[in-house]
């Protein structure tokens, strides 16, 4: 579908001049086609033309485009495809046109993904650009919970699209070593044994201390001073008292309790940016612009008014000197850009960063927009288990990181006397992706293991199912590579290729998938890509049933063609970082 939709978009610049954003659809049931477009409707209040006219010059362009054979790779192929008519353009009221393709132009479609699928399905969208994404961003001193779990998956499975568009990535994650939540786990932990701490303790700790922060006035002022002492013994380094070998102890222990999770995931990181590591920064940057009237003081604060803006006032440095999470956040954006110079950087936060994430970079658009321009900041909701009970770290009935995987292991070993990994961890993971990044997502624990329906499982089997197939064929290279040089045709040659009609379907399918894979880039939405697997998924279990493989007279031909299937959802799952098992 990507190629006739290229070759429209040319065939519109060549005649009208125009570099026109086009939708090619599959064609409803009602009409004999398999692609159409509504181009003709959209281009008429422009052209001041009628749709059907508009329809009819495009027709005729188009034939003549592919007459001309414009994207063809060799001699050989081209004889054959000039000779099997590939593409018919037809017209119908009030301005619609659908294409036909035949089923040779499908078969050498399929021919060219078994000859070199990376080749046909590569994209250069983000070649020698550089694309940071920051994602997961746990802070020290608490431990991850469902909702770092969820952006380390999406975050990954976005940095692999710009992966595969070719971009160099960094992925990054930014966490909070200082800072009030600090203070207040540490103005309960120094009252505990050092050398029996873990990281649930500590956790503990800032559910503690954030209660006597709330209530308690004595604790109140105690903590606020802590918070600065913390600032200085991080910034400075130091190591000598009770307190600072307390704070490093805690900090380390928890910085090695996020490594172990993110292996256990196979996320990794290239850099990470801990807070103090950009304070400093940021402290400068807002001082230097509070003299050149972007900040303001208040109260003894200095603030950003983003009441002029529409917006909400912050604090970005505390009556107390200590720069906030505000002038932190700026530091980073300047930090970044010092590192790598980046094309574009990406944020992942929860929705209850949107606005906070909209007064910082309003206020670093004053002094530096360009950094701003190529800022995207990208938001999801709550995660919520069956019942939509709300969790709060606050309050501490949050749902751990480490729970939820546990609770996909007991249900896929309940449901099916499993304990495979690799098919536990797909299921947590495809249950994230195949939603679109924004609202609120309730994770069910049973639905995400099941083997039929919209699962992580369901691709796998599906997988190996193929694997299975093709395992079994004998000469499988041979048959394949026979089938390909003869075009496609064991019934009679090259014009004698029919297709069942499941076997059509998958194909169609299967060439959607660039691009599905170029809209998941441009939109950062892994989920297309997710849902389109299952689809294809589905195509493929249609054509299992209903097209038999080994030992049928087009054994050669389907073996390619579940080849091919092979390929495209091995690919699509290595972009969501699922990797297929042997057997299930």
């Amino acid at each position: 579908m990507q190629d006739l939709k290229d070759q429209l978009k040319k065939v519109i610049q060549d005649l009208y001049g125009l570099d026109f954003d086009l939708e090619i659809t599959p064609s409803p049931e009602n009409v004999d086609a398999d692609y159409s477009t509504n181009a003709p409707l959209k281009l008429a209040k422009e052209l001041h033309k009628s749709p059907k006219m508009i329809a009819e010059e495009l027709q005729k362009a188009f034939v003549s485009v592919r007459a001309g054979g414009s994207e063809r790779r060799s001699e050989s192929r081209d004889d054959r495809r000039e000779r099997g008519g590939e593409q018919k353009a037809l017209v119908t009221p009030p301005g619609f046109l659908n294409f036909v393709l035949s089923d040779d132009y499908l078969s050498n479609k399929i021919d060219d993904l078994s000859e070199d699928f990376e080749e046909n399905i590569i994209s250069d969208e983000y070649k020698g650009k550089t694309v940071i994404c920051e994602f997961s961003d746990p802070n020290p001193f608490k431990v991850l919970h469902v909702g770092h779990l969820y952006t380390s998956i999406v975050g990954d499975a976005i940095s692999n699209l710009f992966e595969y568009a070719g971009a160099k990535v960094i992925r990054a994650n930014f966490g909070g070593d200082v800072g009030l939540h600090v203070a207040k786990t540490m103005y309960v932990l120094r009252q505990k044994n050092p050398d029996e701490l873990i990281i649930e303790d500590i956790a503990k700790c800032y559910i503690e201390g954030t209660a006597l922060y709330d209530d308690d006035e004595k604790a109140h002022a105690e903590i606020t001073k802590l918070n600065k002492e913390i600032y200085k013994i991080n910034s400075e380094d130091l190591h000598d008292s009770d307190l600072a070998q307390l704070y490093w102890q805690g900090r380390e222990l928890s910085y090695d309790y996020f490594k172990k999770f993110y292996n256990s995931i196979g996320v990794k990181f290239d850099k990470y940016y801990p807070e103090s590591t950009v304070a400093a920064l940021g402290l400068k940057t807002v001082k230097e612009q509070l003299e050149k009237g972007v900040y303001e003081k208040s109260e003894g604060a200095v603030i950003f008014n983003g009441e002029k803006y529409g917006l909400h006032t912050r604090v970005f440095i505390n009556k107390e000197g200590v720069p906030t999470y505000e002038a932190k956040d700026v530091g980073l954006i300047f930090t970044k850009w010092h590192d790598y110079h980046f094309d574009k950087s990406v944020v992942i936060t929860g929705s209850e960063q949107l606005d906070y994430m909209k007064v910082v970079l309003k206020s670093v658009e004053q002094y530096a927009p360009e950094l701003v321009q190529k800022t995207v900041h990208l938001t999801h909701g709550l995660v919520k288990l069956p019942g939509n009970i709300k969790m709060s770290s606050r309050k501490g009935n949050f749902l751990k990181a480490v729970d939820v995987l546990d609770m996909v292991k007991n249900e896929l070993k309940s449901a099916y006397d499993s304990d495979d990994e690799i098919v536990s961890l797909a299921a947590t993971k495809y249950a994230f992706l195949k939603y679109k990044m924004g609202g609120d997502i309730i994770f069910d624990p049973k639905e995400s293991v099941k083997m039929t329906g919209n699962s992580g499982p369901y691709l796998l089997y599906s997988a190996v199912r193929a694997k299975k197939i093709l395992s079994k064929a004998e000469w499988l290279e041979d048959k394949i590579q026979a089938s390909i040089r003869v075009g496609g045709s064991e019934r009679g040659g090259e014009r004698g290729l029919i297709f069942e009609p499941s076997e059509r379907a998958l194909i169609k399918k299967i060439l959607e998938y660039k691009g599905i894979l170029q809209d998941a880039v441009a939109e950062m939405a892994p989920h297309k890509l997710a849902n389109y697997l299952y689809e294809l998924a589905q195509d493929f279990s249609r054509f299992y049933e209903n097209c038999p493989v080994a030992g049928s007279n087009q054994e050669a031909q389907r073996l390619k063609l579940v080849q091919v299937y092979l390929k495209t959802m091995t690919h699509g799952l290595k972009i969501l970082d699922i990797n297929i098992p042997e057997e299930m």
